[in-house]
């Protein structure tokens, strides 16, 4: 059961990215009205916000786009930074939404930042953990118990993200309106942009956990034997 899960969320995986991609294209072909760019918009969200250290900067990629927490830096793609379209507004806002979540100390993206240390060290050796304890699993199950217990972190980090996600375009979907950056008719299709780059991280978290369930049954199939 785990394996056909596997499947079907690999396929929906693929649908939603492709789906992601043809949103993005055809929004990035709508003019925005007001005809400010990704940079512009970016700023001017940071600005309303009150938050004065954050510095917008172009990155190369496609759907690259982030906030890095790090070096306090909204990361906009070349396709979002200097566009005028309704996708680079919906983009651009959407990253702005991360970084008024740190300066606002917001729980889960304190709690989902708090794991990364520990999570860079176990995606690190987590595979060789798992294969090794595959192939002992006859004779001891505690290295795939191990890489079990990892992968298990990884997938709760999968699942944190999503609340993540979710405020973030809250965030930039209320400020945008709230502002008169788009249209009603722009709300719309920037509301659907964000839906479908949301589901990828539905149909990641997802397919962690179909992965997680399958190794755990592998654990506990061989402890039987």
């Amino acid at each position: 059961m785990a394996i056909i899960l596997m499947i079907v969320i690999f396929g929906a995986s693929a649908l939603v990215q492709w789906r992601l991609r043809s949103k993005f294209a055809q929004y990035s072909e709508v003019g925005l009205q007001n005809g400010m760019s990704g940079k512009e918009i970016a700023e001017h969200m940071l600005a309303d916000n009150g938050i004065t250290d954050v510095r917008v900067i172009s990155t190369e990629g496609q759907l690259t786009d982030h906030y890095n927490p790090a070096d306090k830096t909204v990361n906009l793609s070349e396709g979002v930074y200097a566009s005028r379209s309704v996708a680079a507004a919906a983009v651009a806002a959407h990253e702005c939404g991360h970084a008024v979540q740190h300066a606002t100390a917001y729980g889960m993206l304190k709690f989902r930042s708090a794991m990364v240390p520990a999570l860079s060290v176990a995606s690190r050796y987590m595979q060789w953990i798992i294969l090794i304890g595959i192939f002992m699993l006859q004779t001891t199950p505690i290295p795939l118990a191990i890489g079990v217990a990892l992968f298990a972190m990884t997938t709760l980090f999968s699942f944190i993200t999503l609340p993540v996600e979710f405020d973030a375009s809250r965030r930039a979907l209320a400020w945008i309106d709230q502002k008169g950056i788009v249209t009603t008719q722009e709300h719309g299709m920037a509301k659907d942009a964000l839906k479908w780059a949301a589901l990828t991280y539905v149909v990641a978290a997802l397919g962690s956990l179909a992965t997680l369930l399958y190794y755990a049954s592998m654990l506990l199939g061989g402890r039987r034997d």
